[in-house]
């Protein structure tokens, strides 16, 4: 089912990106001003450190975007692919996700809980991958959905997505 799941989202990318170049629009970018795409996330903001989400910057959102979702997740972990913070219904004009926050709704982590989740591999390094959705509609789920279950919700009504990936290797 992992497989599946990455598999869907490779497609997602894909097409998002054929989109953009066909309507030569600049696509949607996500940053943080704490690390660069795949680099080293700091411990602050990991299970060794506060545990809190990093901020993070939106650029290029579609101007006909409804909301916003983010998944974050860890696809190294040893029991297939960890979710870490699931957010949904994020407005449509956020370009910036403040340090500690919650932009939206909360969806479940594979630890059970709403809130953000930072890493805390078991070993090795892991890559976090920050998975940002431009959707054309407001999803009004009920908070506490899965990643899956967003992720269903989400067909079809994806008009852009990006990613940023964090490593992370535990200090101790």
């Amino acid at each position: 089912m992992n497989k599946a799941v990455i598999e869907i989202s490779v497609i997602i990318f894909v097409i998002a990106a054929v989109l953009n170049a066909a309507y030569g629009r600049e696509p949607m970018n996500l940053e943080s001003p704490e690390f660069k795409n795949n680099e080293y996330i700091p411990a602050r903001y990991t299970g060794e450190g506060e545990d809190i989400n990093p901020p993070l910057n939106i650029e290029n959102i579609p101007p006909q975007t409804k909301s916003l979702a983010l998944v974050v997740d860890d696809p190294d972990a040893p029991k297939g692919v960890w979710v870490h913070w699931v957010v949904f219904d994020i407005p449509a004009a956020t370009s910036t996700i403040k340090e500690n926050s919650v932009p939206g709704k909360l969806g479940i982590t594979d630890s059970g809980i709403g809130n953000y989740h930072g890493p805390y591999p078991p070993s090795g390094t892991h890559r976090y991958f920050f998975k940002l959705y431009a959707l054309d509609t407001i999803l009004n789920l009920k908070e506490g959905v899965s990643k899956a279950a967003l992720e269903r919700a989400m067909q079809g009504h994806i008009l852009d997505n990006t990613e940023l990936i964090g490593l992370y290797k535990r200090k101790n």
